[in-house]
């Protein structure tokens, strides 16, 4: 779930949201605490709730920005749905127990921004897991499922990345934001560990990114990594600092950083499983 993307369009067609927001600051802050009451995936219900005090009803001018936020979620809360009642496809016990709670997460992210949007929202997409056959074995062969699966979540936190730095004025709804996106961090990662249990082509797998396509699973998710080789931060080449023995390596140059990814490379890639 993008919510940079909204907060960014919401101070834009309203310059007075922080002004507005800033009565309910006590309220708001208090949100670290919620975390320890409710799970995760109820925060979004609390974000929609700042929504609706803040404008005392719902917001009509970012009805674009949620939409674009509201159709990655269909595409994600649909993949993971579909993927946990197919008979077969997940192994029971740990695996199918973390597939159930991420998909319960994906769902929760929808109905919040269906409830933001109310009348306004679009209809979910028909969608297309197999990309036009290029993953045709998605939902009968489960690897295939986690792979697709980890590129869907590594595409979900560089969108969060792309848009951090807009709400560096507004510390509250920052340290709401940056919460949501650990979690859907940590789906990433989980995943990850998930497909380097299965062993095989993905033994050597990392909880991180390495370089611009790590997934194994071909050029058709190439979209989804560009820019993750770069080894240059701040202007600084990172392969050429010292690092613990020597040179830091290339590999581990690009896992230290993840990249940002901009919200029309975001759409383009969600646009290769829409029919």
């Amino acid at each position: 779930m993008n919510l940079f993307n909204i907060f960014d369009s919401i101070t834009q067609v309203d310059p007075e949201f922080n002004e507005r927001v800033s009565p309910r600051r006590d309220a708001i802050r208090n949100m670290m605490s919620f975390g320890k009451k409710v799970s995760l995936a109820a925060m979004p219900f609390v974000l929609s709730d700042l929504f609706k005090r803040a404008y005392g009803q719902t917001p009509t001018d970012v009805n674009g920005v949620l939409n674009y936020a509201l159709t990655l979620e269909y595409l994600e809360a649909e993949y993971y749905t579909i993927g946990a009642s197919t008979s077969g496809l997940v192994p029971t016990g740990a695996p199918a127990g973390a597939i159930a709670t991420i998909r319960d997460h994906e769902v929760a992210h929808v109905a919040f921004l269906k409830q933001v949007l109310g009348s306004n929202a679009v209809d979910k997409p028909t969608f297309d897991f197999t990309a036009g056959g290029a993953f045709a074995n998605v939902f009968s062969n489960y690897d295939t499922f986690l792979a697709l699966a980890q590129a869907f979540e590594d595409t979900g936190v560089r969108a969060y990345k792309g848009q951090a730095g807009i709400l560096k004025g507004n510390q509250v709804v920052l340290t709401a934001a940056l919460q949501i996106h650990s979690v859907e961090a940590r789906h990433a990662s989980h995943i990850r560990q998930m497909r380097r249990a299965r062993g095989g082509a993905a033994a050597n797998m990392k909880p991180w990114i390495t370089g611009a396509n790590d997934s194994g699973i071909g050029a058709a998710v190439d979209p989804i990594y560009a820019g993750e080789d770069e080894k240059v931060q701040a202007g600084v080449d990172i392969t050429t600092l010292n690092g613990v023995s020597g040179k830091i390596s290339t590999a581990a140059a690009t896992q230290s950083f993840d990249e940002p990814l901009a919200a029309t490379a975001v759409l383009n890639i969600a646009g290769l499983f829409i029919k």
